[in-house]
């Protein structure tokens, strides 16, 4: 006999997790499919700045921000922007107000799946497509063969989401930029010049179509990101299980730059790890489709350049948990309010971060982020 779930969440990132956490809090039953074997089958990434009227909103929501201030990493919230030259530009020590304090993503994870109940994440079971059965009830098919049915169809499932073709036949594009990723561990005792450089916090170091931006991490590494404006194909053939081979690669693309900057990749420990940035159309929106709705990375990927992507993911999750929990007899009523507050919030953070990402590799860069930074002060 199929299994039937009420509310079926796929994809147990942090937006998922913050719906489950939620709907949890209120005694709503749901359950949360998620591709990978276990919770320690990938790594999550590294810093996020989360923001008080969005991510920490959503903790509140969760009865989590308490525990959540224990994860801050102090002096994260700092920013250093330098040109190509290594000259710095702009210099500003982190905060004690805590308006958008950082924290390891990894940690913020543990901690939304540690307030769960033992079960409600499904492990090792990869979506492969759903379908609707009528009357707003989808069947779900996963990798090992089985299949389920559900209710309510949550897709929580980031950029290649399987739900999103129920609501939307948009798919994400390549944004212009690539990343390559590397880190520097133990930086002010192994790396000291690039611990130096990189500072307690954030870095930008920018020039024409190009840059390196790094993060601290609370154990002293320092996660690195090289990012060129480059066609999507510019990181095909590169071998990047030949470490120095890959460095060669990428380096080759900052030739004038200053050798302080050159060696936060130069020096970088371990293998390089290439992303393509992909985003949705900003205002990317469907019509109300009984049954299904999206949240995060699968309504609306945008680039990173607004640092919105776990928030919004976060909020949504939790707006969405509320709804449910306030129209329990009306699920229609409750998916619509929820989308279209979703729709408008989204909207205007991909169009910042379309805007950010130009912004920061336009020819005169770092210029346009330091106005930016000028203006927000």
């Amino acid at each position: 006999m199929t299994e039937h779930h009420p509310i079926a969440v796929i994809g147990a990132g942090l937006g998922g997790l913050t719906l489950a956490r939620v709907l949890h809090v209120h005694g709503i039953r749901a359950t949360v499919f998620d591709l990978a074997a276990s919770p320690a089958d990938r790594p999550q990434g590294s810093m996020l700045d989360i923001h008080e009227d969005t991510g920490q909103a959503a903790l509140r929501s969760a009865g989590l921000h308490e525990p959540f201030r224990s994860l801050i990493h102090e002096g994260g919230e700092a920013v250093r922007v330098l040109d190509k030259h290594g000259v710095v530009h702009l210099s500003e020590e982190a905060g004690d107000g805590h308006g958008r304090p950082e924290v390891e993503r990894g940690a913020l994870r543990d901690l939304l799946l540690g307030s769960l109940p033992e079960g409600m994440v499904r492990w090792g079971a990869k979506v492969t497509g759903a379908r609707p059965l009528g009357a707003g009830r989808h069947e779900v098919t996963l990798a090992d063969g089985t299949s389920f049915t559900t209710g309510l169809l949550i897709g929580a499932d980031g950029a290649w989401s399987r739900v999103r073709p129920l609501l939307s036949a948009a798919a994400p594009e390549y944004a212009g930029v690539s990343f390559v990723e590397a880190d520097l561990l133990d930086a002010d005792v192994r790396h000291p010049g690039c611990a130096a450089v990189a500072g307690e916090g954030m870095l930008f170091a920018l020039g024409a179509g190009k840059g390196f931006l790094s993060h601290r991490k609370p154990d002293g590494s320092v996660h690195v990101y090289a990012g060129v404006r480059a066609a999507e194909d510019w990181l095909s053939g590169t071998d990047f299980t030949d470490p120095a081979a890959a460095k060669a690669a990428v380096l080759a693309e900052f030739d004038d730059w200053d050798e302080s900057l050159r060696a936060l990749l130069a020096e970088a420990d371990g293998d390089l790890v290439p992303r393509r940035i992909h985003a949705l159309p900003v205002g990317h929106r469907w019509d109300r489709v009984p049954g299904v709705t999206l949240l995060g990375d699968a309504a609306h990927l945008m680039s990173p350049f607004a640092g919105e992507g776990a928030n919004l993911a976060m909020i949504d999750g939790a707006e969405l948990g509320l709804a449910l929990a306030a129209r329990p007899d009306d699920m229609e009523a409750a998916l619509a309010g929820y989308e279209a507050t979703m729709f408008a919030r989204a909207a205007e953070a991909a169009a910042s971060s379309a805007a950010t990402l130009e912004l920061c590799f336009r020819a005169d860069a770092p210029q346009g982020l330091l106005e930016m930074f000028t203006a927000l002060a």
